[in-house]
């Protein structure tokens, strides 16, 4: 459990694992501000939700003067908005991989920008949840991909920056995760390859709880099969 009433921030919460982490941290005795496009049905005293579309920077300049209403200090911003489509290049449009490229990096980007007056020196965690698909591009995820490779770049390029402000950044890379995204389409992929969101959150456990001064610049899991999409 956290020792003072502290302050974190998550994107993409209306599903998935930004609700499961969000539900999470709020048992651990955070704040939880939640930020999505549609919103979230989680109801918690200390659950703040916030509808922004993380691609439209003056969106995210206003969601931050939302947040400035209830605090100035972020201990954790976990960045884990995303889409992920599959197809062959060849017939991924021009708009599908602008969109990834939008959804993942741009809005992330936003999302650090204007951070800074709300970072505590020596104390924030920023986690991005990004993929194994950033370490090894994979078959009909060729958008996806470069947009996990890009996100991670720019992350490794920030903590050089932001090296003066003790802030500590961890980044997730994992393999495929049994959500309701694989019932989509024809993507029709062995679940008994994934983890499960239980897997995840072991992992994600582990980091959100480590000591201030320990950081993961690279976390690989997978299911032991070893499926790597």
């Amino acid at each position: 459990m956290v020792d003072d009433n502290q302050f974190a921030l998550i994107t993409g919460t209306s599903s998935g694992l930004g609700y499961e982490m969000a539900q999470f941290l709020l048992e651990e005795g955070f704040t939880v501000i939640g930020v999505s496009r549609r919103g979230t049905n989680l109801e918690h005293p200390q659950f703040i939700d916030i509808l922004c579309d993380i691609k439209d920077e003056a969106a995210v300049e206003e969601m931050y003067e939302l947040i400035g209403n209830h605090t100035d200090k972020l201990h954790m911003i976990i960045l884990n908005a995303g889409i992920f489509e599959m197809s062959p290049l060849i017939e991924t449009s021009t708009k599908e991989f602008a969109d990834h490229l939008t959804t993942n990096v741009v809005g992330a980007f936003h999302i650090l920008k204007h951070s800074n007056d709300f970072l505590v020196e020596d104390e924030t965690h920023i986690i991005t949840v990004s993929s194994i698909a950033s370490r090894k591009g994979l078959a009909n995820i060729s958008a996806y991909s470069a947009s996990k490779f890009a996100l991670n770049g720019m992350i490794e390029s920030l903590r050089e920056e932001w090296s003066h402000l003790g802030v500590r950044f961890s980044t997730l890379m994992p393999g495929a995760i049994a959500t309701p995204i694989w019932d989509e389409g024809d993507m029709d992929l062995p679940r008994d390859q994934m983890m499960s969101v239980d897997d995840f959150m072991h992992v994600f456990q582990m980091i959100s709880r480590s000591p201030k001064h320990v950081q993961f610049p690279e976390v690989v899991f997978l299911h032991k099969k070893g499926l790597f999409k």
